[in-house]
Parts: C-alpha cells; structure tokens; sequence
C-alpha cells in the first residue's frame, strides 16, 4: 500500500448526537370537496351547474440525503401533517392541490409500517424518495353529474381522505467495511490510524456508544468507508450491552475485520472470542456469518502477545483460518490488514 490519507470525520459527537431509529406518525391531506354551484347570469336564466372540483390533498413523501447524518430531528417532530386540498368553487373553478410535505432522511434508511412490520422502502441512494402517505384526490363538483334528466344536480362529491400510518425508520450505516470484535480490543484505536475518525478512546468496556464512520485512501485512487461498530458481548442479540441496537449496522457492509485481543490476563484465548461474536451475528441474523471476515489478532506490540501469537496462529489455520497480527498503536501491520480488506473488497466489484 503505498500511502493513507485521512478523510472526514462523519460523526462529531460535540455537534451531533447519533440516532438510528425513529418512529413517526404520516398523515396525507385531504382531497378538497366539490363545489355545488349553478351558473347566475343576467338573460340566462336556465345557467346551469358550474361547481368546480376540489384539489388534491398534499403527499408525504421520504427523501434520502448524503448530508444527513441522523434521525435526531425525527425524535422531536414526530408528527407530519399534509394540508388539504382547496375546496372547488363556482365558475368552474377548481381548489388548489395542497403541497406535498418532505422530510429528508440520511442514505441508508429503511423504512416500515409499524403495524405490520412490512418494509416500505430502503433508500439507499442519494435523492431517492418514496411516497409514504398520499394525499386524497378532490372531490367532483357538480357540474360533472348533469344529465338530460338531471340538468342541475344538487350535490357533489366530497374529497377523498389522505392516507395516514405510523412508520419506523431505521438507520443502517452504508459502509464497506465493518469492524468487530469483543469491547476495548481496540477497533476504535485502528480506525482512528487509519483514516480522520476520532472515535472516544479509554481502557473500560463500551467505550463506543455511537458507530463511527471513516474514509480510508487506498492507495492513488482507491478508497473504502469503515465503521467502527460498538463493541458485542455474549447476548447482544438479545439486548444484552449494547444489544441489538449497533448490529444492524454490520448488515449493509461487504467485508467484516474481526479484531482480537489476547493480552489479558490470565490468558485470553481469541478462538472463543472469535466463536463468542460469530455466535452473536448467527443469532442476529445468518447472513451476517456468511460475509468474508478479515481476522486479525491487535496489540502485537505488547510482549506478552508476541509469546502467545504463534500458538494462536496454529489454533487458527488448524481450522482454516488465516489470522493477521497488527498493532493500532504502533501501526505495526496495519498495512497488511487494509491490503487484505481491499483485496476482498476490488475481487467483489
């Protein structure tokens, strides 16, 4: 690899505050009614209907942008309303169709009905919309029901309700790589080296409480994104630390780095970590254990790891597995873990 350079920072934790789910309640406007209305003009007595069609009610419609970053404005404006069509007039006039209402949504957002669980959309793109509540055509006025029997009907329609439901937005982060591994074997030391990322580091568990997105340059005109993703515990699936809520991150991304630690003490064995966080994502979701890993053994740097590394090396390859030895502090490896993520990364385009 011949040179990183560091990228944005997506999430500044002084300035935002991360929120990936949100549930809000859509209500479309109205159609406008139809207008009764007869036609009053001098020396024509006989005028006729001339009551005009109301408008149309307003849609909600959903828009995906690179520039939001989360659904923080979605948990305190959870109610969207759309206006009502205008009511049709005499003369033929029709009421005016209401606007639609937007509400902008980062890249990544899936959205559901939350009465039925069905998926709506997943936007995914930059601009992308989707109509989650659309707005009621107007009612006909009565000019439209005149007949060679009923030449001045007394009635029109009225408009057509706009569509309403409650909806759960869920943010899946659009990452190419996913980083995971047990708390405080440091994932958010390796993305900080490697790209602008400047995720909370200390020595206690949970010390990410927010996923933490980073560019990193490969080589002259290569790159990829990279989450650093809070870290799992046994039962997360269940709720358990920090539970469900950050798997779903992992979801989106082509490769996974699975980082371990082995310089606890007494003695950590990293194939039952290893077996510990695959037994997570299996239960989260199969698909998960299926996405190539990348699995490499932190804090080379530290003697006693330097003592134990090749007896877990052949633990490993004795199952097949190629294991990687780096150190985040030091930057020792940390090129051969990224070529190794780019390599699985370019054969997959």
């Amino acid at each position: 690899m011949r040179h990183l350079i560091k990228c944005l920072f997506f999430f500044d934790k002084l300035h935002m505050k991360f929120i990936d789910e949100a549930k809000i309640y859509v209500k479309a406007g109205d159609g406008g009614r139809g207008c009764v209305s007869f036609r009053r003009e001098k020396f024509v007595p006989r005028g006729g209907p001339d009551g005009g069609d109301g408008g149309k009610g307003g849609d909600i419609i959903i828009r995906a942008s690179q520039s939001h970053k989360t659904l923080l404005d979605l948990k305190y404006k959870q109610h969207h309303r759309a206006k009502h069509g205008g009511h049709g007039k005499g003369s033929n006039m029709t009421g005016r169709d209401s606007a639609e209402v937007v509400i902008t949504v980062p890249t990544g957002t899936l959205i559901k009905d939350s009465e039925t669980g069905g998926i709506i959309a997943d936007l995914t793109n930059d601009g992308e919309t989707v109509v989650v509540a659309r707005g009621g055509a107007g009612g006909k006025g009565n000019a439209w029901f005149a007949t060679a029997t009923n030449q001045a009907p007394r009635y029109a329609q009225e408009g057509v309700k706009g569509e309403e439901r409650q909806i759960t937005l869920e943010l899946k982060l659009l990452a190419d790589v996913g980083i995971i591994g047990l708390p405080n074997v440091g994932k958010s030391t390796f993305i900080s080296r490697v790209s602008a990322a400047r995720p909370k580091i200390a020595d206690y568990p949970f010390t990410t409480l927010v996923p933490h997105l980073g560019v990193v340059k490969y080589g002259d005109s290569g790159s990829f994104v990279i989450a650093d993703i809070p870290g799992l515990i046994k039962g997360a699936h269940e709720g358990t630390g920090m539970g469900t809520r950050f798997l779903r991150h992992v979801e989106r991304t082509s490769v996974l780095l699975h980082v371990l630690d082995i310089s606890g003490e007494p003695e950590v064995h990293a194939w039952k970590d290893y077996e510990t966080v695959n037994h997570e994502l299996a239960l989260f979701s199969p698909l998960l254990v299926e996405k190539p890993q990348v699995v490499a053994i932190n804090k080379i740097d530290l003697p006693q790891v330097r003592e134990r590394i090749k007896k877990e090396f052949d633990i490993f390859a004795g199952r097949g597995i190629n294991v990687l030895a780096f150190s985040a502090a030091t930057g020792e490896g940390v090129d051969r873990v990224l070529n190794e993520i780019a390599r699985i990364l370019y054969a997959k385009k």
